[in-house]
């Protein structure tokens, strides 16, 4: 292996040759000049891992000198060394883009920190990142290993989603893997746990359930209108836990996150029905039989959600809450700029709903468009490409704008997905409903071990298109596939986000309160 290659610049490099021996006694090949000008001109004839920098220097200073070596070798790492502790210099240093900075006198020990910290950081990091997550593997076993509640499922997936994010940043691809599976048991052992609990949380049999769509917002966000702050609740359609953790290091830029919770998607785990019964109050057949007019089932055509707004308004008159309030759903960029336009418009209201739909929209054209699977092959670069829209989007300038007001601010959604792999044969008739992770239709065939059976969708609250409907789930990252045509559909769904299922990733999503700094 090279020996990592060090340029020492000082105008007093005489008087540092101890630190010059050590370095080279430590296997470092160290080169040396007194001045900035010849520095720029050794950097060009040989290349160098990193460079020591004296901030002051006569002739071409060492800011000088540092902001033309990064002029012309802008990730090369500089280390700027002074006598000075000066604020201003310190922020000239730092506003450059330097990796470190020493005060003198340096002693040689600090020297060798620097280089490690700066060289070595990210393998640093990735040892003990690595590390820590195999002294974890056991116990996040042994817990998931055991009856839990839906309060430790939920401290299970917030782990599970912080290693994730750990690892990724790794290149252990085999601590990766191990991680995989360590999900995939868990996915498994979550869906028994939906199976045993879901139609007792649904029929009111047991005190100990979580917060559901249809009761999100009486429980979460109905507290919030004691405040006298307008409240903005701004739901990212299909957002996962581990998008808005990816989020989440941006918009601590602009507030404070005072809850970070999850709450329990209902069944299906699509927009028919999650979103539907959140801004309704009610569950699918509750609102199929309080508003037949605004309710479309799976066989129909038409859009699934185009009442969302009156829903909303039934609701807040249902408890009392006659409250100013609005409802907008973005989708697309320029409906999202001319909201930005009309947020000063909302602050007398007490509450906005702001529907965001890009995540759902990606998730969809990551299935039919091929330069989009190439951008998002895998979970990472999901969250990767989900990042760098947020950063180019209207919905980042309705954060900063909200963050300078006196307003309380909440993100959440209403479903998640997950990456699907696994096919699942099924075989319906022509009524039977498209959707890759659930089914419904009469005459359904299928192996009844490979997915979450609901016999009567009167149990789940779920419409019965006829008579002998039944609806079935696909669980972890199954995905439903037709006999006919069966390889082809096979490769064209695998490896694709979809939601409807029992996952995870679909049911445990977030509801985050911020607060402006």
């Amino acid at each position: 292996m090279d020996k990592t290659a060090i340029l020492w610049v000082d105008d007093e490099i005489d008087l540092l040759k101890p630190h010059m021996i050590f370095l080279r006694e430590k296997g470092y090949d160290v080169d040396t000049t007194n001045n900035g000008h010849d520095a720029i001109e050794i950097l060009r004839k040989k290349d160098f891992d990193i460079v020591f920098l004296d901030e002051q220097m006569p002739g071409l200073s060492g800011i000088e000198t540092l902001l033309q070596i990064k002029g012309n070798f802008p990730n090369l790492p500089v280390v700027m060394i002074t006598k000075s502790e000066e604020e201003t210099i310190m922020e000239d240093a730092i506003g450059s883009n330097i990796s470190d900075y020493l005060i003198k006198p340096v002693n040689p020990n600090q020297i060798l920190l620097s280089l490690k910290k700066t060289l070595e950081n990210k393998k640093l990091i990735n040892e003990k990142t690595t590390h820590q997550y195999q002294q974890q593997f056991r116990s996040l076993g042994m817990e998931i290993s055991n009856k839990l509640n839906y309060e430790e499922w939920t401290e299970v997936y917030k782990k599970l989603v912080y290693w994730e994010l750990k690892l990724e940043k790794s290149d252990d691809e085999g601590m990766n893997q191990v991680l995989g599976m360590q999900k995939h048991e868990a996915n498994e052992v979550f869906a028994k746990f939906i199976e045993r609990n879901y139609l007792t949380w649904l029929n009111g049999k047991t005190q100990e359930k979580p917060v559901l769509s249809h009761t999100l917002l009486r429980e979460k966000v109905f507290p919030f209108f004691n405040d006298n702050r307008p409240l903005f609740v701004i739901l990212i359609d299909n957002l996962r836990y581990d998008q808005w953790k990816m989020l989440q290091p941006i918009l601590e830029e602009y507030y404070r996150v005072e809850r970070d919770d999850i709450y329990f998607g209902i069944l299906p785990t699509t927009t028919q029905y999650a979103r539907n019964s959140l801004f309704a109050g009610l569950l699918p057949t509750e609102i199929e039989k309080k508003y037949p007019k605004l309710w479309v089932d799976d066989d129909e055509e038409g859009t699934k959600n185009n009442y969302e707004a009156e829903f909303l308004t039934e609701l807040l008159h249902r408890y009392g809450k006659d409250i100013k309030h609005s409802y907008y759903k973005v989708l697309n960029q320029t409906y999202g700029k001319k909201l930005v336009e009309l947020l000063p418009n909302l602050m007398v209201n007490k509450l906005n709903i702001i529907v965001y739909n890009f995540v759902d929209m990606l998730s969809h054209a990551r299935t039919e468009m091929e330069i989009i699977r190439e951008l998002a092959d895998d979970e990472k670069a999901y969250r990767s490409l989900t990042v760098s829209w947020f950063l180019h989007s209207p919905l980042l300038d309705i954060f900063r704008f909200l963050a300078e007001k006196d307003v309380n601010v909440i993100i959440t959604t209403d479903h998640g997905s997950i990456r699907v792999n696994n096919p699942v044969k099924v075989l319906g008739d022509k009524n039977t409903n498209t959707n890759l992770r659930y089914k419904t239709g009469k005459a359904l065939k299928y192996e009844h071990n490979e997915v979450f059976e609901i016999k009567n969708p009167a149990d789940a609250f779920l419409p019965r298109i006829n008579v002998s409907s039944n609806y079935i789930f696909c669980k972890n990252d199954d995905f439903f596939a037709y006999p006919n045509n069966y390889n082809y559909y096979v490769n064209y769904y695998r490896n694709t986000f979809q939601h409807g299922g029992v996952s995870m990733e679909e049911v445990m999503i977030p509801f985050v309160v911020l607060k402006g700094k």
